[in-house]
């Protein structure tokens, strides 16, 4: 649907936006991505409505140089309003350029807490990401999180799969996400051994955790946490932005790790990367 705002909120072609805009161009934020695709949109309306003007008859007693110009003007600050729904596609494009590759210097086993895919280990977490990829699309299809996204957040909790919570008999909860049980769930549950941080300060305890039937099961249920709980709005709000959905978790309390943010982020990297 085509939106058009109030054009009475601000003037085309300010000078002051695009200086603005200029200044921001390499902080890679959220909001200079967002701008930088508004402005795209708007450039395109601006040539349609030009064009569409342009084909229109010309002839006629107010029809006069000055008149023109208004015109001209006047479809320049309607386009800065008018919605296609453009810039939405583009910046889910411009917001997975941001994403800066995985860095060449990063060779080591350890990269700030997450493991570096070295030659010997692309091929399973290849075939991690390609295994669990039909389940993230389903979710990001109800979130609007991308896949990349979720998978990268799958891979932190589970180790690339090898760290599954498992029950006492050795089977898969596959519970990808940690995702603890509530009083709220009804379902199966698994205890296992976990990892809680307490003013920074790391020590084990045992947590009682959701079993699913299968990972699809798992990534629905993923997904219906992160919407019903008022805690992940901002999450779900910036979920186009790497590090405002990684660093949104962690503000929201999804973990304790003080540098899960951190971490969830590297990972990202590395997906994208491959």
């Amino acid at each position: 649907m085509i939106k058009v705002t109030d054009i009475a909120g601000g003037i085309a072609l300010d000078p002051r936006n695009a200086a603005s805009l200029r200044q921001g161009n390499n902080s890679n934020s959220p909001q200079t991505v967002k701008a930088a695709a508004k402005q795209m949109e708007s450039l395109f309306v601006d040539m349609m409505l030009k064009s569409m003007r342009k084909a229109s008859p010309q002839e006629g007693p107010l029809d006069n140089d000055a008149t023109r110009l208004f015109s001209g003007m006047l479809d320049t600050q309607i386009s800065q309003h008018v919605q296609l729904g453009l810039a939405d596609i583009m910046l889910k494009q411009l917001s997975k350029s941001t994403i800066k590759p995985h860095s060449a210097a990063a060779t080591s086993n350890q990269t700030g807490g997450v493991e570096a895919p070295t030659h010997a280990k692309s091929g399973r977490i290849e075939g991690f990401l390609s295994r669990l990829a039909p389940y993230a699309e389903q979710a990001s299809q109800t979130t609007g999180i991308p896949a990349q996204f979720m998978l990268s957040h799958a891979a932190l909790e589970s180790g690339w799969g090898r760290r599954e919570i498992r029950a006492a008999d050795g089977t898969s909860s596959h519970n990808l996400f940690g995702i603890k049980a509530t009083k709220s769930w009804k379902g199966p549950t698994v205890d296992c051994m976990t990892t809680e941080y307490d003013n920074g300060v790391a020590h084990k305890q045992t947590g009682k955790f959701r079993a699913y039937s299968s990972y699809a099961e798992a990534f629905q249920d993923y997904a219906k946490l992160l919407h019903a709980n008022p805690r992940y709005r901002d999450v779900l709000a910036n979920a186009q932005d790497p590090h405002a959905f990684a660093y949104g978790l962690q503000r929201a309390g999804y973990a304790t790790d003080p540098r899960y943010g951190e971490k969830l982020v590297r990972i990202i990297q590395i997906v994208y990367q491959l």
